[in-house]
């Protein structure tokens, strides 16, 4: 498969995979709970594959200092005071310190995955050392999963394409808690413009194989 690179050097880049999104106990914006649990179930799958292939996993995970961080976003302030909104727990959304900044224990191997966990907005490459480490590593090629698609790796892939890496998303490994209709419009726009999409099961056989 072209895709457009002449030496593919991948790493994962999980976004979002902490307990803040898919752990219904603690999390501040979660996931359905039966979503949340076919996306860690995808998650641990491909990530455990793509290790076995010696393939990099980056985490990235949201956290903030305080609510001020958070209220500086005009939309967001939007939010917070709409109780209707999806995202009206966004001021209290992964404040430093709190269970929800914690990686799903399943999806992270402490000894072999890198961490950025100073992510405060919808694209990962901001205020983050994500490029450092991914161009310090040789790093060309990015396989995305993690939550949600319609926010933060929409604006993550948007992100990497500019910067001139090739992006797939791991079609499986990624959802939102806005709904099926927002979750397809986005990989469509992945797909048009940005990236690709394709299958954990796809990616192993064209890119992990052999």
């Amino acid at each position: 498969m072209d895709i457009g690179v002449d030496e593919i050097r991948p790493a994962v880049i999980a976004i979002n995979c902490h307990r803040g999104h898919l752990d219904p106990a603690v999390a501040t914006m979660a996931l359905e709970a039966g979503l949340a649990a076919q996306v860690i179930a995808a998650n641990e799958t491909f990530l455990n594959r793509c290790r076995a292939a010696g393939v990099p996993v980056v985490h990235l995970v949201t956290s903030y200092r305080d609510a001020r961080e958070i209220r500086t976003n005009p939309f967001w302030r939007t939010r917070a005071d709409d109780p209707a909104a999806s995202r009206k727990n966004v001021e209290r959304h992964n404040i430093e310190g709190s269970p929800g900044c914690t990686p799903i224990a399943s999806l992270y191997d402490d000894e072999r995955d890198w961490i950025v966990d100073t992510k405060k907005r919808y694209d990962c490459f901001i205020a983050t050392d994500l490029d450092f480490v991914l161009r310090k590593h040789k790093v060309n090629t990015l396989f995305v999963t993690g939550v949600n698609t319609n926010s933060c790796v929409l604006a993550t892939v948007a992100a990497a394409n500019v910067r001139d890496y090739a992006a797939i998303v791991v079609e499986d490994c990624v959802q939102t808690m806005d709904g099926d209709e927002l979750h397809e419009a986005a990989l469509l726009c992945i797909q048009t413009a940005l990236g690709w999409v394709m299958t954990g099961d796809e990616i192993a056989a064209t890119f992990l194989a052999g």
